[in-house]
């Protein structure tokens, strides 16, 4: 069993907190629980004007992600409790939020290869501190909960308190109502699917028989359609944009997204990305058999390698693989029970980020046995008992591939 412990940097106390569940992990290693704690740091800060709150969540989450995929682990617990969920359905609605907004946490989703679980969300907060009071377990309060420069933080330390004197189950209602929300969402992103799959395809999304539907199915497969291009939920500005642009035929158009652009082309709306990965290169030959970093600058990004006991690549593979971009015939089997797919419907299906989707392809004798954001195709994976590796693959910061000829980098 792992322990992932994100230390942010952003406290003065965080060392103190790495030290702090360091010391417990061994506590409990040493009465015969087999916990083993995973630590990373974050050496990157927000940007200017970027919300610490946004920076730190989205920071937290790829560096989890990276720790899961680098042990082989595809499940991940979180912590997030029944206050959190009524908290969040809360800010959502104050926040002007959609269906799928105010749909709030799930119980369980699968994203970029992991299956996230929060098997406390149900829970009110008072039986969790009176189990850790009746274990004697020891915890710590981040002292930025009582910072209201935040909005859960207002919203936790001046409007709750109101909140359950004047309505005692509050905590319990606005829970219910965000999963009575979840379910209607699911019906609703149900009927995106299906029209979806009648006006959309790899050449994009047919504007003519988009034009046909109702407003409201327009929105919602609109919507579904740009979740899968952008791998994000799209900000309700760009929505709103292509409801009043997109709607009406004319010339071509173009709408700037964060990765690139949306543009209106022989009938379809259609997503191109920033730059194009070198597809014109000869494929680039790498050793990944060692553990640590592998800076690949061609990708302008760098591979991470860890030694791992199952779910990776054996080691005698490893020491020579290819890199090369996505290719049309590309295919990707998720696991050994399910059928290979296309990368374009596995990447959709596991809401991989554009960054890593632009990532290089490895394959092994031309057949990919890695993908960025999917993880190692499991007709590579390696035998019981067989030395083997795990794969991250870490995306630069804005910078673009450079065309390269084949050399061999390790």
């Amino acid at each position: 069993m792992l322990a992932l412990h994100v230390h942010h940097g952003l406290s003065a106390n965080a060392d103190a907190w790495l030290a702090h569940a360091t010391a417990l992990c061994r506590r409990w290693a040493r009465r015969g629980l087999p916990v083993e704690l995973v630590a990373r740091r974050i050496d990157a800060r927000p940007a200017a004007g970027e919300s610490v709150e946004s920076w730190a969540r989205r920071a937290r989450y790829d560096a989890l992600r990276e720790m899961a995929v680098a042990r082989g682990v595809d499940l991940v617990l979180l912590a997030h409790h029944r206050r959190d969920q009524a908290e969040t359905f809360l800010l959502q609605a104050l926040r002007g939020g959609g269906v799928a907004a105010l749909s709030a946490m799930p119980k369980v989703v699968r994203r970029d290869g992991i299956t996230w679980a929060r098997p406390w969300l149900e829970q009110p907060r008072e039986a969790i501190d009176a189990y850790a009071r009746r274990h004697r377990l020891r915890w710590i309060d981040d002292e930025s909960n009582d910072d209201d420069r935040f909005a859960r933080n207002r919203l936790r330390l001046r409007v709750w308190p109101a909140l359950v004197e004047a309505f005692a189950d509050v905590e319990g209602s606005l829970a219910a109502a965000a999963e009575r929300v979840q379910h209607a969402a699911a019906v609703v992103d149900e009927i995106a699917a299906l029209d979806l799959a009648a006006i959309a395809d790899d050449a994009g999304l047919d504007l003519a028989a988009w034009r046909r539907l109702s407003g409201a199915r327009q929105r919602q497969a609109l919507l579904r359609w740009l979740r899968g291009e952008l791998a994000e939920s799209p900000p309700a500005s760009l929505v709103d944009r292509l409801m009043r642009e997109a709607s009406a035929s004319g010339p071509q158009r173009r709408w700037p997204v964060a990765t690139g652009e949306l543009r209106s082309f022989r009938g379809r709306l259609q997503r191109e990305a920033a730059w194009t990965a070198p597809t014109e290169a000869a494929p680039m030959v790498v050793d990944l058999s060692r553990a640590g970093r592998h800076e690949i600058a061609a990708w302008g990004g760098a591979f991470r390698v860890d030694r791992v006991e199952e779910g990776g690549i054996a080691v005698a593979s490893a020491a020579r693989l290819e890199l090369r971009a996505r290719a049309p015939g590309d295919r990707f089997q998720a696991g050994p029970r399910r059928p290979p797919r296309s990368l374009k419907l596995q990447f959709q299906a596991s809401g991989v980020a554009p960054a890593l989707r632009s990532g290089p392809i490895v394959c092994r004798d031309g057949v990919p046995v890695f993908v960025p954001g999917l993880g190692v195709d499991a007709r590579a994976l390696a035998a019981a008992g067989q030395a083997q590796v795990a794969l991250v693959w870490l995306p630069g910061r804005g910078r673009r591939p450079r065309s390269s000829s084949p050399e061999t980098a390790g």
